[in-house]
């Protein structure tokens, strides 16, 4: 039987599917059960936080100081702060005998109980039910973490693609041109790999005056020197690239040096930049973590997961879920990046042992 039109045959004359890079990496990714349990993970979280805006949610800047730090429930708010104010008052009431100064505590608490109790049936704010809890000032934890997740993710992504870009426009230069170009650019490289990167980035946003947009700065405070490590990728790449047989036959036939970058030598590197980026993601949300951590982060009223675990370390012995609500979303995010990342490292590495 003759192959068909167009059919590629190996060396048997047996006839062959072509299978493209793109198409070969994902049939071997979908075998990696960690790496997709992180993509689903990774895709659940950004539909989300895209999503947080139409999601039927509360307002996460919304106050309410009758609510403050109420646990986690299925319960409407109300009615666990009465819950609590009850506990209250028996504990009060079992030490005021012994005890003349929480008199005047068992008194508000009481008050406090009748008030709330009265308002209860008039005002809905008491029917709300928050799963995750509530913090210092009443805010629903779970819409504070879904926002604060989509500010963390908007971080790492940006940050990511500017890094992403800045390195591949001077690691191809400097690895075409070569050269007294690339030279200078790898000097000037090494410059900046020398400077302490994380104070470099307090430094910055220390510098920042109060009143200014904290999250273009923290952009650029952390992109600013993060693509040193993929320019210098990038570079190793083109020019192992730059003298093969597909770059000669398009400088023979006319192109410029800027279409032979972009056109032929960048989309061969592709597979590197997108595992740099998966990795390097993680890195800047832990970045921006630490930073908000420090207190140089995000201010208020807006959060990130690093705000909101920096709050809920002051009064996790009380509160826990303050600090473990947006600690676990935070670690589940990061871990399944990684798993991610380590899962395109595999399918897009030509000479891995996991292909098949």
């Amino acid at each position: 039987m003759s192959p068909k039109k167009n059919q590629a045959v190996n060396e048997f004359n047996q006839q062959v599917k072509p299978v493209s890079l793109w198409a070969d990496a994902w049939k071997r990714l979908r075998k990696n059960k960690m790496a997709l349990f992180g993509l689903w993970v990774v895709g659940i979280y950004v539909t989300v936080s895209l999503a947080a805006p139409i999601l039927p949610l509360y307002d996460f800047s919304s106050q309410e100081l009758t609510h403050v730090n109420l646990p986690p429930s299925l319960k409407p708010a109300g009615q666990v702060a009465l819950q609590r104010l009850q506990k209250r008052i028996a504990e009060l009431e079992a030490a005021g005998g012994f005890r003349e100064d929480l008199k005047s505590d068992l008194v508000s608490a009481k008050a406090e109980y009748e008030r709330l109790t009265a308002e209860i049936s008039t005002k809905p704010v008491h029917q709300r039910v928050y799963i995750l809890g509530t913090d210092y000032l009443g805010r629903d934890m779970l819409a504070r973490t879904i926002y604060g997740g989509r500010i963390s993710i908007m971080i790492g992504l940006v940050g990511t693609i500017t890094a992403v870009l800045i390195g591949i426009v001077i690691g191809s230069i400097a690895g075409y041109v070569g050269g007294r170009t690339d030279n200078f650019l790898m000097r000037f490289v090494d410059i900046l790999y020398g400077l302490p990167y994380m104070l470099v980035v307090i430094i910055l946003m220390s510098l920042v005056p109060e009143g200014t947009n904290s999250i273009v700065i923290l952009f650029v405070a952390i992109a600013a020197l993060s693509w040193l490590t993929i320019a210098r990728v990038v570079r190793g790449q083109i020019m192992s690239l730059k003298n093969a047989e597909f770059v000669e036959a398009a400088r023979s036939m006319g192109a410029g040096s800027g279409r032979i970058i972009f056109r032929h030598l960048l989309p061969n590197t592709l597979g590197v930049i997108i595992i740099f980026a998966t990795l390097q993601l993680p890195s800047f949300i832990m970045n921006e973590s630490f930073l908000s951590f420090l207190g140089l982060g995000v201010s208020a009223p807006s959060a990130s997961w690093g705000t909101l675990v920096s709050e809920g370390v002051q009064g996790m012995e009380l509160y826990p879920w303050r600090l473990l609500v947006p600690a676990i979303a935070m670690t589940l995010f990061l871990f399944a990046m990684n798993f991610l990342g380590d899962g395109l490292r595999d399918a897009l590495d030509p000479q891995s042992k996991n292909r098949t």
